[in-house]
């Protein structure tokens, strides 16, 4: 990995260095984080900008990196619902604004997401008819209201509906007895399919009457064959999914349910939801659910109560009662991984200052110095200082100077071996860093066995010391993989996390133009370490920040190639106007260009292709990406790619 990219260091180097004052004098590293639900939208260095940016989204929030703590959210306190109907725009911070909303419409109630049940409700407790007519506006709260509409209409009389008795009526009682003495017996009693003959009567109110004896009964109008009132028990106080009573009142209903806990209230005199079923008007389940995956574990009035309880758990989300929408979670998510290339310590933060969304940093601070294990350290534990109060993981790179003949004498020497492994850890562990991350390329297939015993050592002596150890591996190919110098079963037995470098598919000692990392090539690739038995939750893929282009003379024959930065590419393209052409042997644009006499061609590599790099990630459920490397990139690669974790 290093070899190959000197000249890229090289000539990246001087640019941080001459920025590192500047990124030293405004710290810009990400603190914040601004989520909407549970989705990420962006992360800042300033909490004020954080802040700013979420009050832009409804159910917002910002929450501090690190320690997950939520610093600010706008999530409603209260919510509207017409019987068991709600949206979105029915949330509202004020119990006020709820209260407005709600006195729009019939059946309606204001619950506080804080506590159980109803704040407020517009649920009518008298209704007015005119015979059996009644209409939807003749729904009153209080008796006073009910009778001052019923005394403009004649034969008019009014039910309370929290026990459905005849209150009051405006038909006097010579008009009363008229119908019962030359009126036709037209209403019948019926409970069940029992209706005896007594129980039919010419009069409305005398049936009403008998109907309250009997519970469960309703009474039909024989002439007409509709129901004009019933006495059933419409409203069923359920705990969980058992049926604990039935009333005919909702009032009564409620009182009940709030002796217990869980308890839900569905009407089946309202409108049946979409699945035939009665809707639930009222409950008194806690608004905010823990779930560890999808097992639901507990549930709070509260965000903050929700939220504690949840971060106790691994793969623990918090969800809302309605809907089951999720509003934050600690479930696997891919982790951005990138290596520095660099020890230098204003580099490496400037590094981090341009990403977002990055979880482990890999600084280059360890070198194999000698066939004797020594140990060449540039490290700066300063800088792993300020690396871990940003939030993020640091796995120092270990490296072996790429030299076959340097790794070979020292891998067969047991007390060079030993003498490396314990100054390594020893140093790590002091550095007060997370892990190692070792990238021993050129190893000769000889070396197999030995590297393997290597990695064992170093595995075993890191995890004593609490620290995790990475693997830097090449694509490679099953078709070799038995020969080569790793045996990806065993490594990924033994150590923490496997990176498979995705890229140099066309490197610099090629003989034919071609892409870095073509997509197909990639995921292949990753199907290949996933098929050594490598657990997927291990697996981090290698994403090349760069590309390759190709100087072909006017014969056809290549006459050189160079590395190009992806974050160059924009520039480049728009001076040189180019042609581009989609590949689908890469599934990427084949960019080429005339430039004195020679064609030069690179495949494109942009947020479009990273964006396909994750897919391919997420495809798999692996562990994450790492980019190779930080410094090439532009900070708008990472506001794409924080969105796509």
């Amino acid at each position: 990995m290093l070899k190959r990219k000197t000249a890229l260091l090289l000539s990246v180097l001087t640019l941080f260095l001459s920025s590192a004052g500047s990124a030293l004098a405004a710290d810009k590293t990400s603190k914040y984080r601004v989520y909407q639900n549970d989705k990420l939208l962006t992360e800042t260095s300033d909490y004020k900008t954080a802040e700013a940016y979420a009050r832009g989204f409804a159910d917002s929030h910002v929450e501090e990196i690190g320690t997950r703590k939520w610093l600010w959210n706008n999530y409603p306190r209260y919510k509207v619902y017409q019987n068991s109907y709600t949206s979105s725009g029915w949330e509202f911070a004020t119990l006020d604004q709820a209260v407005q909303e709600a006195s729009h419409w019939g059946h309606a109630s204001v619950r506080d997401l804080q506590s159980g049940g109803w704040v407020w409700n517009n649920y009518p407790k008298y209704r007015l008819y005119q015979g059996e007519i009644t209409l939807d506006s003749w729904d009153f709260p209080t008796l006073n209201q009910a009778i001052a509409e019923g005394k403009k209409w004649s034969n008019s009389h009014i039910i309370d509906l929290s026990d459905n008795s005849w209150t009051w009526d405006n038909i006097t009682e010579s008009q009363k007895n008229t119908l019962r003495t030359v009126g036709t017996p037209i209403y019948q009693v019926t409970q069940d399919s029992y209706a005896p003959p007594e129980w039919r009567f010419a009069y409305l109110e005398d049936a009403v009457k008998e109907s309250l004896r009997w519970g469960g009964s309703k009474i039909v109008n024989t002439a007409t064959g509709g129901t004009v009132f019933s006495n059933e028990r419409t409203y069923h106080v359920y705990q969980y999914d058992n049926l604990l009573s039935s009333f005919i009142g909702v009032d009564a209903a409620i009182q009940y349910a709030q002796q217990f806990d869980h308890t839900r209230i569905t009407d089946d005199s309202a409108p049946r939801t979409s699945g035939g079923s009665s809707p639930a008007i009222w409950n008194n389940y806690p608004y905010y659910r823990v779930f560890q995956k999808d097992s639901w574990i507990s549930d709070f009035s509260t965000i903050g109560g929700a939220l504690n309880y949840a971060m106790g758990y691994t793969n623990a989300s918090v969800r809302l009662y309605d809907g089951d929408e999720k509003i934050w979670d600690n479930l696997r998510n891919l982790k951005f991984w990138g290596w520095n290339g660099s020890s230098a310590d204003s580099t490496i933060r400037a590094h981090v200052n341009n990403t977002k969304g990055l979880d482990v940093v890999s600084p280059t601070y360890f070198q194999l110095a000698d066939a004797a294990g020594g140990l060449t350290d540039s490290s700066n534990k300063d800088t792993v200082a300020w690396l871990k109060k940003q939030g993020l993981t640091v796995y120092p790179l270990v490296s072996n100077q790429f030299d076959q003949a340097l790794t070979t004498q020292f891998l067969s020497a047991s007390d060079a071996v030993t003498k490396f492994v314990g100054a390594l850890t020893d140093k790590a562990a002091s550095l007060g860093v997370d892990g190692i991350n070792v990238d021993f390329e050129s190893v000769a297939g000889k070396d197999r066995a030995n590297f393997t015993n290597f990695m064992q050592q170093l595995t075993t002596a890191a995890h004593q010391k609490g620290l995790t150890v990475s693997v830097d591996l090449p694509r490679g190919s099953v078709k070799w993989n038995a020969a080569g110098a790793f045996d990806h079963e065993k490594l990924g037995q033994m150590v923490d996390y496997i990176i498979t470098m995705a890229y140099d598919q066309y490197w610099t000692g090629s003989t034919e133009p071609g892409s870095v990392a073509g997509l197909q090539w990639v995921e292949q690739g990753v199907q290949e370490f996933l098929s050594y038995g490598i657990p997927r939750d291990k697996l981090i893929m290698g994403m090349p920040f760069y590309v390759r282009e190709w100087k072909i003379a006017p014969d056809g024959t290549l006459n050189s190639n160079r590395a190009l930065l992806l974050k160059d590419l924009p520039a480049l393209i728009a001076s040189k106007n180019p042609k581009l052409t989609y590949d689908s042997r890469f599934n990427q644009y084949k960019v080429e260009y005339s430039d004195g006499g020679f064609t030069n061609v690179f495949w494109l590599e942009n947020e479009e292709t990273i964006k396909a790099r994750l897919e391919i990630a997420k495809k798999y459920e692996l562990a994450g990406v790492a980019a190779w490397r930080l410094g090439y990139d532009s900070s708008d690669l990472w506001s794409m790619m924080i969105q796509d974790k």
